[in-house]
């Protein structure tokens, strides 16, 4: 029974999604009574916590509207939504420092993203400097860099003195 229960999924698992396998499987493990959420788990892969969840929904009846593969709300906060302060926050961080014409719409700041993270988790809001670098985005300001790493070049006077010490390394 195990091996028919892991083909049937093995050709379904593909087409359906995430819901529909956790219905799917559920509905097969209340169809063989005792025992059968064991069985589907082994079969499936799904956990046993999955199956039950679907056993519940099945029961309740529950459907969600089209086109829709989750609850409304089933998705990850934002997290302008779950700390509201954090943008006035960076916002009050960077504009003491801030570069740039202020009318200008491009303005730039010379502090790391990772400073700022680490500030702001000091100040007790929960995010990374990934998540730091796209809220300064959205404020319109961009990092500033080091300019002889964005042009690629060398100090002259360094390139001349290496020359230099170079060809009179080759003399002897």
């Amino acid at each position: 029974m195990e091996e028919i229960i892991g083909l049937k999924f093995a050709m379904l698992q593909k087409e359906l999604t995430e819901r529909q396998r956790r219905l799917w499987a559920a509905s097969e493990a209340m169809c063989l009574g005792h025992g059968g959420v064991s069985l589907a788990s082994r079969a499936t892969g799904l956990s046993r916590t999955t199956l039950h969840r679907g056993l519940r929904e099945l029961q309740s009846g529950d459907t969600l509207a089209e086109n829709r593969v989750r609850r409304k709300g089933g998705e990850r906060k934002k997290i302008k939504d779950l700390q509201p302060t954090l943008v006035a926050t960076l916002d009050s961080m960077v504009e003491p420092t801030a570069k740039g014409d202020p009318t200008s719409p491009l303005r730039w700041t010379c502090k790391s993203t990772r400073c700022l993270t680490t500030a702001l988790q000091a100040s007790g809001f929960s995010i990374s400097h990934i998540q730091v670098y796209k809220r300064l985005s959205e404020m319109g300001y961009q990092l500033a860099a080091n300019r002889k790493s964005m042009e690629g070049g060398t100090n002259p006077a360094a390139t001349r003195n290496l020359n230099s010490s170079t060809s009179r390394w080759r003399s002897f």
